[in-house]
């Protein structure tokens, strides 16, 4: 089985990317205090058509209007032993009245090629984006346009989504959105609805999750005669599983399904943990313990 470069950290990223950032909600304290920042670390396994490929860590935190999203993802096994393939992306931003990223970047490389990308935005605009190597001027690519790089949320940030004004997390409403995802080379729309509410038990979690179904619809930078695009804009069985953060307003992916040409790819949590510490006796708090996601070097 050959594996594109981005194929690990995508299918987390990019076919994850059903969600959007936003501040916590800082739960009460004690007189001269401040709010320590909270978080959430998540473990996932990759299967695809029912076989284990890999493995991929989230890792968020939130202070404030302030947030952080790291994401890695490796595969593993026979798969890992023949491509190498693994990678990484980090978001970092604020929330006012819509998500605002203000940097992004993901590096993902096989046994054989890599690619990375650093992105700056402002305001939902990107104002600098560098992929390297370059893509290959195909001449049948859809123009990137300065428009699509308007209004838009990185991938990583896009895993992320805050619960609509004072609405249950759980609310099927927060399922309902479209989400404009600028990777840096390609513009799409993950358009989402509510599927149904479901129970769910995993380390570290128990409780209950949103089923979004999801659609996606391509918008600039792809081409749009190769099959993986067409095959992508009819495909309607994809779908996320969203759980609230503890101590925020916030959800992130407790599962994620998408039919492939291959079979059917799960990303699915194996282990769910709240970070951050507790106040100190001085009555100032200490800041989240977040782990980096940097690509391992093996």
């Amino acid at each position: 089985m050959r594996a594109k470069p981005f194929l690990c950290a995508r299918l987390l990223v990019l076919a994850g990317a059903l969600a959007v950032p936003a501040g916590a909600d800082a739960a009460p304290r004690a007189h001269k205090t401040k709010a320590a920042p909270a978080g959430v670390a998540v473990d996932y396994s990759v299967n695809l058509a029912g076989i284990p490929i890999g493995n991929a860590q989230l890792t968020g935190a939130f202070d404030g209007a302030r947030y952080r999203m790291d994401v890695s993802a490796v595969l593993t096994g026979l798969v890992g032993a023949v491509t190498g393939g693994q990678g990484s992306a980090r978001s970092s931003g604020s929330i006012a009245a819509a998500p605002l990223p203000n940097a992004f970047s993901i590096a993902t490389r096989t046994s054989s090629s890599g690619i990375a990308v650093r992105m700056a935005l402002a305001n939902g605009n990107v104002t600098q984006a560098e992929v390297t190597p370059p893509l290959l001027d195909t001449g049948d690519r859809v123009p990137v346009t300065a428009a699509a790089k308007r209004g838009v949320i990185d991938p990583a940030s896009a895993l992320m989504m805050p619960a609509r004004a004072r609405a249950d997390l759980t609310d099927p409403e927060n399922c309902n959105r479209t989400l404009p995802v600028f990777d840096g080379a390609t513009r799409f729309n993950v358009v989402l609805s509510y599927g149904e509410t479901r129970q769910v038990e995993k380390p570290g979690y128990s409780g209950p999750v949103l089923v979004c179904n999801a659609r996606y619809v391509a918008i600039a930078g792809h081409r749009p005669d190769r099959p993986g695009v067409k095959f992508m804009e009819e495909n309607r069985d994809m779908s996320v599983w969203l759980a609230p953060v503890e101590g925020t307003r916030v959800l992130v992916p407790m599962r994620i399904a998408v039919r492939t040409t291959l079979g059917t790819n799960i990303i699915e949590a194996t282990r769910w943990s709240r970070t951050g510490t507790a106040t100190a006796a001085t009555g100032e708090a200490q800041p989240a313990a977040i782990a980096d996601a940097s690509l391992s070097q093996r």
